[in-house]
């Protein structure tokens, strides 16, 4: 990267702002923002790199590079995100764990934003459930905020990933929490919205998913809780209402109306979309034959089937969570040698 051009380096998202910066470079803060990222067990993962996760790369502001502790691949697993009010009701919290530990069991990747209420609760859901989460924080990752989810930061970590895009050092600046919520819609195949205010973080993340072509989901609540209007506001916009995790399912894992199925069946019944269970369906087949046995990245899989990046996403994970396929690190994807 130190030897790129300027205009190599604009074509990877670099702004004039910091392409001024680069022909300026402090060489002993450098330094010492190597030895405090060894302290924090972090390591860098820059646009362009294979690490670095492609949904996240093809939004309107995606960030030169991030700061990841835990482990990298994981961004780039499909995942939704769970976020919501910090002062949530006993029952959302409930709600939002419960919901975040069966889309976890489904093999889906749990992000949200490490605050308290309804973000903690999804992690810790997720966690519960044998899956993966990433935290997707505002500040540095020796600064965690707030100080009482640390614990979590280093549990997540350990099962997932902690990311951001502030350097070392970075102190809880009001003004990069909203900025940092396209990182958590970008992340992610779609948004779900348990608890929210009509002014609310939450719903900044939710539009920003629509505005990058992603899902956006919200559980209703009672009128007569101020912290459902968000989520009734973004229903009454285009939001599918969730009331289990098949409604999710049903967009993110199953799209084009392919019914995910409910319980174990014999491998010749047929669902009521006509799709055999444990067989592709016609879009999924078509995805299937562009796959082959050689490793095929996400781009080129965008090519060849003419699938847009999010919607070949979700048929990917459909794929992968019935044996069809294995996802290889780097956005890369293989028949598996069980199916044929």
């Amino acid at each position: 990267m130190f030897e790129a051009g300027e205009r190599e380096l604009a074509g990877l998202g670099f702004t004039r702002a910091a392409l001024a910066r680069m022909r300026d470079v402090d060489w002993n803060a450098v330094h010492r923002e190597r030895e405090l990222l060894g302290r924090t067990g972090a390591v860098l993962v820059p646009i362009g790199t294979s690490h670095y996760p492609a949904r996240l790369g093809v939004i309107s502001s995606p960030p030169p590079v991030l700061y990841c502790r835990g482990d990298p691949e994981v961004l780039d697993r499909a995942q939704i995100a769970v976020v919501g009010a910090r002062a949530a009701t006993r029952g959302g919290r409930e709600r939002a764990r419960a919901l975040a530990g069966e889309l976890a069991a489904c093999g889906l990747v749990v992000t949200s934003g490490l605050a308290r209420g309804i973000d903690a609760a999804a992690h810790r859901g997720a966690l519960d459930a044998g899956g993966r989460s990433v935290a997707v924080v505002a500040t540095g990752l020796d600064r965690i905020y707030p100080r009482s989810n640390a614990e979590l930061a280093r549990e997540l970590g350990e099962a997932g990933a902690v990311v951001t895009e502030r350097a070392t050092g970075t102190p809880p600046l009001p003004a990069n929490f909203p900025r940092r919520n396209r990182l958590i819609s970008g992340l992610s195949l779609g948004v779900l919205v348990v608890e929210a205010s009509l002014r609310s973080g939450s719903l900044i993340t939710a539009r920003l998913a629509a505005d990058e072509g992603r899902e956006v989901f919200a559980v209703p609540g009672s009128v007569d809780n101020p912290l459902s209007r968000g989520c009734h506001a973004l229903i009454r916009d285009g939001a599918k209402l969730v009331e289990s995790v098949e409604d999710v399912l049903d967009e993110i894992v199953y799209p084009g109306g392919l019914a995910a199925p409910r319980a174990v069946r014999p491998p010749e019944a047929v669902d009521d979309s006509g799709r055999t269970a444990g067989y592709p369906g016609a879009l999924e087949q078509g995805v299937l034959d562009a796959v082959g046995h050689d490793p095929v990245t996400l781009d080129q899989l965008v090519d060849s089937t003419r699938t847009p990046a999010s919607r070949l996403a979700a048929v990917l994970l459909a794929l992968e969570i019935d044996g069809w396929i294995e996802a290889l690190p780097g956005s890369r994807y293989v028949r598996t040698s069980a199916r044929r």
